[in-house]
C-alpha cells in the first residue's frame, strides 16, 4: 500500500487483515505509546432471512487489544465494534479481534504462549 495520507500511514502498525472490516479514524503517538481507533464499517451481516425488513443501529461496543509493541512503544488499539437490529433480532459481526481470555490482539497472543511455552518446555 501507498500513501502519503498521515492517518492511513497507521495502518502499516494494524494486523492483517484489520481494514477489510473497519476504518481507521484516529491515531496519535505520544511518549506512551501510539493509540489508533478503529471503527466497523456500517455493513450489518445481513442474511436472507433480514431481506426487506429494516435495519437500526444500536451504537457501539469498545473493545481495547493490546498490540505488538512498535519501536519500543506500547501499541493500543480501540476498535468499535457495531450492533444492529433487524426486528427483534441483534445482529453483530463475528470477528476475533482478541486472544481467548486476554486483550492481546491475537497474533501477539499466539506469539507470547510459543515464546513462554518454548521457555517453559512447553
Amino acid at each position: 500500500m501507498h500513501t502519503a495520507d498521515p492517518l492511513m500511514m497507521f495502518s502499516f502498525f494494524l494486523p492483517e487483515g484489520t481494514l477489510q472490516y473497519f476504518d481507521l479514524v484516529h491515531g496519535k503517538r505520544t511518549k506512551q505509546g501510539i493509540f489508533l481507533t478503529l471503527e466497523e464499517k456500517n455493513d450489518p451481516p445481513l442474511e436472507e432471512r433480514h431481506r426487506g425488513k429494516p435495519v437500526l443501529s444500536k451504537g457501539f461496543q469498545d473493545i481495547i487489544v493490546t498490540d505488538f509493541p512498535a519501536r519500543g512503544k506500547k501499541v493500543t488499539l480501540a476498535f468499535r465494534r457495531r450492533r444492529w437490529q433487524v426486528g427483534n433480532e441483534l445482529l453483530k459481526r463475528e470477528i476475533v479481534i482478541a486472544a481467548l481470555g486476554t486483550q492481546l490482539e491475537k497474533a501477539f497472543g499466539d506469539f507470547l504462549k510459543e515464546g513462554l511455552m518454548g521457555n517453559f518446555g512447553g
